[in-house]
């Protein structure tokens, strides 16, 4: 006797594609108004598909057979695509894609309540952009796996190419993978993440169970760094990330300041959304003269504020005292004050956000819960907030327009090309 019931098997059924869903998988239901999710579809798509498996309140599905393909359909651009978890929407064209992110934006913040919102087009990043990735890296009997999740599923795709990344980010790939199979420090899974900076490549172990790389790996990791033009290798152990080589600075511009990064630290995906986000705050905090710049980082979107015609006064506060520290040492001789704080559990209060003209805040994708509610109670006429979590963006709009805000600008930022993943850009004034 069995010790599981068989899975039931569901015949192909042909339905016709209402939309796409909040992960980039199209939307269908057949004529008992049941609903499917079929990865790989476009809106408008009739398709042929097999119903697998309960999914929420409806059915994950495979495509059998496209009936009706889209005239927005494409061919996708990478042999991973299907497989590979990191693109849901090679198959889409770049207007069908950027509709799609209004649309997620759109419906995202509908939740909220704020159903007659004018939503911006959005901006894209495009391909061969991604300058920052996080990579797993499995070992096998025999090999180092290298890559990203699977779809839907925790096994490893061993990335053989990726058009989403710099020329450069894809091109240490393959030398990186040869240099896995002799650090058995890294035990049997680790986290790999690679930078690419003006100065060259950061790349930062994390093992998955810390140790200490072996006198021999230092050496293969240096020999590495030597053999690739690698700027610097990182390796975590003990809560800490020790520089194994440190060949010169990691160092980024910032609206033509240069910032020397500190080892690991957060960095926008790419040069061309950093640009879209940092435009966007400086347009938005249009002539105030005293400005907050909160989860400021390093300094990516302090700078640009700081750049502006009538040299405002910008007061820069992150949680990271590394990354405050790499933010004081440029912006020498420059209008601008900097703080270590954790805004989650000491945000500024309302009195003290009333010395400021414009507020810019940028949390991480668990939002500003705390900051936004001391902001509600504050008399800052000007705020441009930056989201890459559209959810608890709308969360925390709501508390700033239930307190007297309005929304004056909605922009979403598509820095995350092919995924359902998206930014996005916030104006709020109140008189």
């Amino acid at each position: 006797m069995k010790s599981k019931a068989a899975k039931k098997a569901f015949s192909p059924v042909t339905v016709t594609i209402e939309h796409l869903g909040a992960q980039g998988d199209g939307i269908a239901r057949d004529e008992d108004g049941k609903k499917y999710y079929v990865p790989l579809t476009l809106p408008g798509e009739e398709a042929e598909i097999r119903p697998l498996q309960k999914r929420g309140d409806g059915f994950s599905a495979k495509l059998l057979q496209l009936r009706k393909p889209s005239p927005e359909r494409i061919s996708p651009a990478c042999r991973h695509f299907g497989r590979c978890g990191g693109c849901s929407l090679q198959h889409a064209d770049e207007r069908s894609l950027a509709r799609f992110k209004q649309e997620q934006l759109s419906a995202t913040l509908a939740h909220r309540g704020f159903r007659d919102l004018a939503i911006g087009e959005t901006l894209s990043t495009g391909a061969g952009k991604r300058r920052r990735a996080r990579f797993a890296a499995v070992r096998t009997k025999d090999r180092m796996i290298l890559g990203f999740n699977e779809r839907l599923n925790k096994t490893v795709l061993d990335l053989e190419e990726c058009p989403l990344m710099t020329p450069a980010l894809e091109a240490v790939l393959p030398p990186l993978r040869g240099l896995l199979q002799s650090l058995p420090s890294l035990g049997k899974a680790a986290d790999i993440q690679i930078t690419e900076a003006e100065t060259g490549l950061e790349v930062v172990f994390y093992p998955a169970k810390e140790a200490d790389p072996a006198l021999k790996e230092r050496e293969a990791l240096l020999e590495f760094a030597e053999q690739q033009d690698i700027a610097r290798i990182a390796w975590q152990s003990g809560g800490f990330l020790e520089p194994i080589a440190a060949r010169r600075p990691v160092r980024v511009n910032f609206a033509d300041v240069p910032v020397e990064l500190p080892a690991g630290s957060f960095l926008q995906p790419s040069r061309t959304g950093e640009h879209h986000l940092a435009k966007l705050v400086q347009d938005g905090v249009g002539t105030a003269k005293r400005i907050a710049d909160l989860y400021c980082g390093c300094g990516s979107l302090t700078f640009p504020a700081a750049k502006l015609p009538h040299n405002p006064v910008i007061h820069a506060v992150d949680g990271s005292e590394a990354q405050i520290g790499a933010l004081r040492k440029a912006a020498h001789g420059m209008r601008i004050t900097a703080e270590i704080r954790d805004l989650a559990r000491d945000p500024l209060t309302s009195s003290e956000l009333n010395r400021y003209d414009a507020v810019v805040f940028d949390p991480p994708r668990a939002g500003a819960r705390e900051q936004a509610e001391e902001l509600a109670g504050s008399t800052v006429k000007k705020l441009v907030a930056v989201s890459c979590n559209p959810g608890t963006m709308a969360r925390d709009l709501r508390i700033l327009v239930d307190s007297g805000y309005r929304i004056t600008r909605m922009v979403p930022v598509d820095q995350f090309t092919w995924s359902p993943h998206l930014e996005a850009v916030a104006w709020l004034e109140r008189d």
